[in-house]
């Protein structure tokens, strides 16, 4: 399910959205090397709480597409890669593209709520997290017809709140509603039309 034997091409015919998104994505950080230039682009896209008070609310967005450093954005878009392929397939290019969208502003807009005026990030995990949900919407409808999807998405769903816990510097409110907002996506966009539709490309 989560094994990619597509070539690039391939890759790239079957699931534009994943790649257009990982594609921006690395020639953002790549635009972020130079340090007047990350200084410029953080400065004017990061989600900073203060900032986001005083009207610059384009910055629950904006921060989606920048990451601190390497391991930041190759770790996100490696998360992506493999999760999100099947999500596209699943859902459809455009409903795929909200679930990723608005869950990492709903992340963002969770973190403006909860954390202090001075809290500042950046980075996808929120909308990596907003498949995760989306993932376990899906396990919900097919919990009787399809009990293995369970056992395969729910541990790794599970490890990756513990690990949100466990890790320094990780926007948990990010994460979390990340997560909700993309079950709760799920739930409305996935019909016995297209799980039923799903499930016969993958016999």
């Amino acid at each position: 399910m989560f094994i990619r034997r597509e070539n690039f091409k391939q890759f790239i015919k079957l699931y534009p959205v994943v790649s257009f998104i990982i594609a921006i994505n690395f020639i953002i950080y790549i635009l972020t090397i130079p340090e007047e230039m990350k200084f410029t682009l953080f400065s004017y896209g990061a989600s900073q709480n203060l900032l986001i008070a005083n009207g610059e609310w384009y910055r629950v967005v904006t921060s989606i597409f920048l990451h601190a450093g390497f391991v930041h954005v190759l770790f996100n878009m490696f998360s992506l890669f493999l999760f999100g392929p099947e999500l596209e397939k699943i859902a459809g290019k455009a409903r795929f593209f909200t679930i990723y969208l608005l869950a990492g502003i709903f992340g963002n807009v969770l973190t403006f709520a909860v954390e202090d005026p001075i809290y500042a990030s950046v980075g996808a995990s929120g909308s990596i997290y907003g498949i995760f949900g989306a993932f376990a919407a899906l396990v919900y409808y097919t919990r009787h017809t399809m009990p293995q999807l369970k056992q395969i998405i729910m541990p790794i769903i599970i490890i990756g709140v513990i690990f949100t816990f466990l890790q320094p510097g990780i926007n948990i409110m990010s994460h979390l509603g990340g997560l909700a907002t993309g079950f709760i996506l799920g739930l409305v966009y996935f019909t016995p039309k297209n799980i039923i539709r799903w499930r016969n490309t993958r016999r």
